[in-house]
């Protein structure tokens, strides 16, 4: 670890007015929510049009929620780890303002941060798709609608094909672009239109992720390595 670098960002956040933290799925890895597109990761075996896509909910329900069921029932074991805390501490002392997250897993909320944009929605919430009224998890695991009796019940998660949370968007844009200190942790940058937002700010640019791909040279300072290691030096140095 880079202590010369950790310095440059905890001294970037105590001169920061406005603080943003994009995180992805590398940050819940170490709580151990597998990613996406690694050996492990939820894409190696099965490829997200069956179920991630409006057309796999719409026509292949069964496998869907399948899926979805499962994602659910591990959550259940998975905790926030000491990188979810500690920027949920940042934002109780005012040295963070938004944590805009890919993540659906919740854990950033779990851990206490508040605000969070979810920019891809939340897998903790549901409802239905034909009468749009929210529903509990229960109703989800069971595929019943309590209000209209016939409709399907999904996560309200974004998938492929559809429009992210307008509401969560236009805040994590909104707070990125008046930004000083833009800090992107665990995504590889490869989904739009979240891939874009680093580049929308004026301010400084950190990125952390366990591997760091070319894309990440376009930041002002670039460390690879565990995200709650680093989060944690970074605490210590401020």
């Amino acid at each position: 670890m880079n202590d010369q670098l950790i310095l440059k960002i905890a001294e970037a956040m105590q001169k920061s007015q406005k603080t943003v933290v994009l995180s992805g799925a590398g940050m819940s890895t170490e709580s151990g929510v597998p990613d996406f597109r690694s050996k492990d990761g939820l894409w190696f075996n099965m490829k997200p049009q069956d179920v991630a896509t409006v057309e796999a909910f719409e026509q292949q329900y069964d496998t869907f929620h399948s899926f979805y069921q499962q994602r659910i029932h591990d959550l259940k074991q998975i905790e926030p780890h000491i990188g979810h805390k500690t920027i949920a501490k940042w934002q109780q002392f005012n040295l963070v303002d938004l944590v805009a997250t890919q993540n659906v897993d919740g854990l950033h909320e779990m851990a206490g941060s508040d605000p969070v944009a979810r920019l891809h929605g939340s897998i903790r919430t549901f409802h239905c798709a034909d009468c749009q009224k929210a529903v509990t998890e229960e109703d989800f695991l069971t595929k019943q609608c309590p209000e209209c009796g016939y409709g399907r019940v999904r996560p309200d998660i974004t998938l492929f094909g559809e429009i992210l949370p307008q509401r969560d968007w236009e805040t994590a844009l909104h707070e990125i672009k008046q930004a000083d200190l833009v800090i992107v942790i665990g995504t590889s940058l490869e989904v739009y239109p979240v891939a874009e937002l680093p580049s929308l700010t004026s301010g400084k640019t950190v990125y952390i992720n366990k591997e760091a791909p070319p894309l990440a040279s376009a930041f002002d300072i670039v460390l690879e390595g565990k995200a709650g290691e680093i989060l944690q030096a970074i605490d210590r140095a401020l």
